[in-house]
């Protein structure tokens, strides 16, 4: 892989048994199944795949299955998060040598962290492990958020090709690229609306509801590649539904349950999470059904 990345990126769940042990077998399903449907790369430990409550045996059991699942098929960007520089590194390294193609790399946070703080963080997980960095800023969840002037500053970082945005806030992804695009891919999150960021020049998104609508959401890609913004609008128009019910619910609980409706024995999310309700599940699965994926 040349690190070049772009297209569609679902952000994989992490399913786990009663147990807390990985099921495997539902998870390669998985990845075979998207990559089937034309997806062009996975990530696996992102907000939808609940890397915050995973312990770091999990982490590495979903990872390691995701690299051998995916064959060298698509690209596999796996999330680092920590609180800590040195642990970051060391989870980078690790899946570096896992194989994997690239990370998304999380900045946590419990007290706020200086720009200067920040910036070493990710310049020691570029670093880390020679692979292509997608930064990822999400002001939502974030202690520390990445000002554009600090985006800036990482771009020049030896590594760090892309930015993920969850900012919800367009304008700002502008702003970025109109600063950085010459140096950065960017990345719209679900909280964006795909088709608008790749009309002002993203590359793709990285996002849960795609793991439950990847052919459609190919197909957004597609149509917004060859630039017929009419007709991606309209079917955007269409999947925007999905993402209006997942701002309602917990995140995973709505994609888990999705998956659930589809077949896929992923599990419930992670305590103290909820689960998705009885008329969450009613109200997905009319979405699922309206827009083709059940």
């Amino acid at each position: 892989m040349d690190g070049g990345f772009h297209g569609v990126f679902p952000y994989l769940v992490s399913p786990l048994d009663g147990e807390g042990r990985v099921k495997r077998e539902v998870l390669t399903r998985l990845c075979d199944d998207l990559i089937d449907a034309g997806v062009h790369g996975l990530t696996p430990l992102g907000s939808t795949g609940e890397f915050a409550y995973l312990s770091w045996a999990q982490k590495r059991d979903i990872v390691e299955t995701v690299v051998a699942a995916a064959k060298g098929r698509v690209p596999v960007v796996a999330g680092v998060a920590a609180t800590t520089t040195s642990e970051a590194v060391r989870q980078a390294r690790e899946f570096a040598a896992m194989g994997c193609d690239g990370i998304l790399a999380v900045l946590e946070a419990y007290f706020p962290v200086s720009d200067a703080g920040i910036k070493d963080y990710f310049t020691a997980v570029a670093a880390a492990g020679d692979l292509p960095i997608v930064i990822y800023t999400n002001p939502n969840f974030q202690r520390s958020d990445l000002s554009v002037a600090l985006i800036a500053e990482l771009a020049e970082v030896e590594n760090i090709r892309c930015l993920k945005d969850a900012s919800s806030n367009t304008g700002r992804l502008l702003s970025i690229m109109d600063r950085v695009g010459d140096k950065l891919d960017i990345f719209a999150a679900s909280a964006h609306i795909p088709a608008c960021v790749m009309l002002i020049g993203g590359k793709g998104w990285m996002a849960g509801p795609a793991c439950i609508v990847p052919k459609q959401s190919v197909k957004l890609y597609e149509l917004c590649k060859v630039g017929q913004f009419q007709a991606a609008m309209e079917l955007q128009r269409e999947l925007w539904s999905l993402n209006q019910a997942f701002a309602k619910y917990n995140l995973a609980a709505c994609v888990k349950g999705g998956l659930e409706l589809q077949g896929y024995d992923v599990g419930a999310p992670l305590p103290p999470q909820d689960g998705l309700s009885d008329a969450g599940r009613t109200e997905l699965r009319a979405v699922l059904e309206r827009v083709g994926a059940l």
